[in-house]
């Protein structure tokens, strides 16, 4: 005979009531960006758990970057509620993919969706001044990606703050954050993924030269050129390297 699986609720662990009312304060505006979180033992007496509770608590939104934690005293020490959501996303995203939950090839067929999205959204009339200062900084980039000898890593972070970039011109705080998070999340896989500098010299020339023309369309409004070329230099890219 076999028995009927329990019913019960599963309890709750003691952490989750400080995520919990940190949660509602953040809500209900009774906690703000800046303000620093009570200390550990103030926690502990309020919710009625231990102070390695409240630790672990602590830990988790610093892992999903919803506090900055430091020691000292002040009112810079301690846990600071901050808000970096690409950071907890990045984190998680790496994870699944490291554990194979998640494809890199998936990663990057999502990053298509956002950037594509995002460059025809664009509208560089909203708010003219503030266009006109992403594409002067996205052309500096591009300066600076054009330098000879330039170090691989740091072409790719570079290259990163590009797209990253472009994407905000759409002014959705959520796709530019799920853009960073999915750039961290296969951040290695990408540097690692040309093994030689000759095969990543040849690739990096084709780079600057999509990265120019993507500037290009942006700056001129052509969104859906723009899109066009983005897909085109993400699955150029892709595929090359996986030829290597």
């Amino acid at each position: 005979m076999t028995s009927k699986p329990s019913t019960r609720p599963v309890p709750a662990r003691a952490y989750e009531t400080v995520l919990n009312s940190i949660e509602a304060d953040l809500r209900a505006g009774r906690i703000k960006l800046g303000d620093q979180l009570p200390g550990e033992r103030a926690l502990a007496e309020t919710h009625g758990i231990s102070r390695a509770s409240v630790r672990d608590a602590i830990r988790i939104l610093d892992a999903m970057g919803v506090v900055r934690t430091s020691t000292g005293s002040g009112p810079n020490s301690g846990a600071v509620v901050i808000s970096e959501p690409a950071i907890g996303l990045s984190a998680a995203l790496r994870l699944h993919v490291a554990s194979r939950q998640l494809s890199v090839e998936d990663i990057v067929e999502s990053r298509i969706l956002l950037e594509t999205w995002a460059a025809e959204s664009a509208d560089l009339t909203t708010d003219p001044r503030r266009s006109a200062a992403v594409l002067q900084r996205a052309g500096a980039l591009l300066g600076e990606m054009d330098a000879p000898g330039l170090d691989r890593e740091e072409f790719h972070a570079l290259d990163a703050q590009f797209h990253v970039l472009l994407s905000s011109l759409a002014g959705n705080a959520v796709i530019e954050a799920m853009m960073e998070s999915l750039r961290l999340s296969i951040a290695d896989y990408v540097s690692e993924s040309v093994p030689g500098n000759k095969d990543w010299n040849k690739i990096a020339t084709v780079l600057r030269a999509q990265h120019h023309g993507i500037h290009e369309a942006v700056s001129a409004g052509d969104g859906k050129r723009a899109a066009e070329l983005l897909r085109e230099h993400i699955q150029w890219f892709y595929a090359e390297s996986h030829r290597i």
